[in-house]
């Protein structure tokens, strides 16, 4: 059942720290069947920080301006009309930083910010409404075996954080999903370790389980307003996880593995459980299970095809329609390509049937991550999780952009937002005197959206004001080449209808070499 903070206490909990001195290990074990999110292309974030990779230019973008940023590369293909809007990845693997990335329809970064822990990365980054304002959203941390020990971050439109969510004020919280709720809330994940009995699953009696637990708690204030418990409701049987084999290391089950939850049109919620192939729509006041979508235990007949297996994501869409990531691959393999699935409910004649399948752009098996997001007029963005890629498809299912991080990269999900940033620092510039009178002026602002122009100023004193030249943005970094003699520059980055956004500082030209 939903239970309020003030009754949590009563629950019979292990610590982690408490089983793993009972168990002699667990968390380094990791969880059977733990395989909801394995970052990238690898099961699991590293322990220390691994050797950089060589940061070759068709796997890493660096930038004079920005020398401390080093981005994955993403290439796009496009095939048709595509919906406007910036493209939202956290790259976490492979060369390059990690951290969350927006970038345009180019591939062209627009924003990127390493997450500062050695064994971190970040998760899921999205456009959300706050008390009626856009932010941004993403989870920073580390994952074992799937399993997220972290906190989630709001930002603001010029990227600075508002706060930061753990449950219960400071209790690790996990990556899988966040979703900001019109009351002022945010709904969210906690694995969390009990004692268990396992003998119903073949397991052992005195055992240990990850049991997925929902958070919804107040924003403003941390306050848990209601948690849920899938123990409570879920007998251990619906699961297609196998309990621990191995009863001397003590391994918990990992039996449930929420990886989404949403607020569904009628204020009830929908849980997406990765090791029980099944959606459940949730009482969101009592608790109780309204039904279950899928699974040993449906209470839908399922039409041909509209079966799902170690799936992500599921949303209801503007349509009344369920949008679902099909990984059909986890801990077994069940197909040999994953898809995006829309799927038709009848609540009330409790059968569902295939509106239509998103296939992959090439034959994709995404044995972890992925989601299927609803674009305007019916269109959907994929993205497809541990394998690196994202794309977009038209009502009627029809591929019209594609593109993808370097192989060795992944992105647990991927989206398409409108975003103006306005970043609340300076434009970077870097200014160096070439041939003859001409310098060559760099120029990068991360973050922001709305520069149509960089204008040089300069002179022979730093408050020179002697408009030297312009150029239009050429991607994160704009090369403008002026004519002197010129000692000092400042360049200003102009809107649309030429209004001053923000101005760098005024940086010295160094002399030429061998002047």
């Amino acid at each position: 059942m939903f239970a309020d903070r003030d009754d949590v206490s009563s629950t019979r909990r292990f610590s982690r720290r408490g089983l793993l001195g009972v168990g002699g290990g667990l968390l380094a074990a990791g969880a059977t069947g733990a395989a909801g999110v394995g970052l990238g292309r690898r099961s699991a974030a590293p322990s220390a920080a691994p050797a950089p990779p060589e940061a070759t230019p068709d796997r890493i973008r660096s930038y004079v301006t920005r020398p401390d940023l080093r981005i994955p590369v993403v290439e796009t293909t496009v095939d048709g009309p595509v919906t406007d809007g910036l493209i939202f990845l956290t790259p976490a693997a492979g060369a390059g930083g990690r951290g969350p990335l927006i970038v345009d329809g180019d591939g062209e970064p627009v924003w990127f910010r390493q997450v500062a822990g050695p064994a971190d990365v970040a998760v899921d980054l999205r456009v959300q409404q706050l008390a009626g304002e856009p932010v941004l959203t993403w989870w920073e941390g580390a994952i074992t075996s799937g399993i997220g020990g972290g906190e989630f971050v709001i930002a603001d439109t010029a990227y600075r954080e508002i706060t930061r969510i753990r449950a219960d004020g400071d209790l690790p919280t996990d990556q899988h999903d966040f979703i900001l709720t019109d009351d002022g809330t945010a709904l969210f994940f906690v694995y969390e370790l009990v004692a268990a009995d396992l003998s119903t699953v073949g397991g052992i009696t005195d055992g240990a389980l990850y049991d997925g637990v929902v958070h919804e708690v107040e924003v403003d204030t941390g306050r848990t307003v209601r948690r849920w418990q899938a123990r409570d409701h879920v007998p251990l049987t619906e699961s297609y996880a196998d309990p621990p084999a191995d009863d001397r290391t003590r391994t918990p089950y990992d039996f449930f593995h929420p990886n989404s939850v949403d607020v569904d049109h009628d204020g009830h919620l929908l849980i997406s459980a990765r090791h029980t192939w099944t959606v459940y729509k949730i009482d969101r006041e009592s608790g109780a299970v309204l039904w279950r979508l899928g699974g040993k235990r449906s209470d839908f007949a399922l039409d041909e095809g509209a079966d799902f297996s170690w799936q992500h994501d599921a949303r209801r869409r503007s349509d009344g329609t369920i949008g679902i990531f099909d990984n059909r691959a986890g801990i077994s393999d069940e197909a040999d390509q994953s898809r995006g699935l829309i799927l038709a409910v009848d609540e009330t004649g409790r059968t569902a049937s295939v509106v239509r399948e998103l296939p992959p752009p090439g034959n994709l098996l995404a044995r972890t991550q992925g989601g299927v997001q609803e674009l305007p007029g019916n269109r959907s963005f994929v993205g497809w999780g541990a394998e690196p890629h994202f794309s977009e498809y038209t009502a009627d299912g029809t591929l019209v952009f594609a593109g993808h991080l370097p192989e060795d990269n992944g992105s647990y999900r991927a989206y398409r937002f409108d975003w103006t940033g306005r970043p609340s620092g300076r434009p970077a510039v870097v200014a160096e005197a070439s041939s003859g009178d001409a310098v060559t002026v760099r120029v990068s602002w991360n973050g922001a959206t709305e520069v149509a122009s960089w204008q040089v100023r300069g002179g022979a004193q730093p408050d020179g004001s002697t408009v030297l030249g312009e150029a239009d943005p050429t991607g994160f970094e704009t090369t403008v080449t002026v004519h002197g003699p010129v000692a000092y520059v400042v360049v200003d980055a102009l809107d649309a209808d030429r209004r001053t956004l923000a101005s760098s500082v005024t940086v010295p030209v160094p002399p030429a070499e061998g002047t």
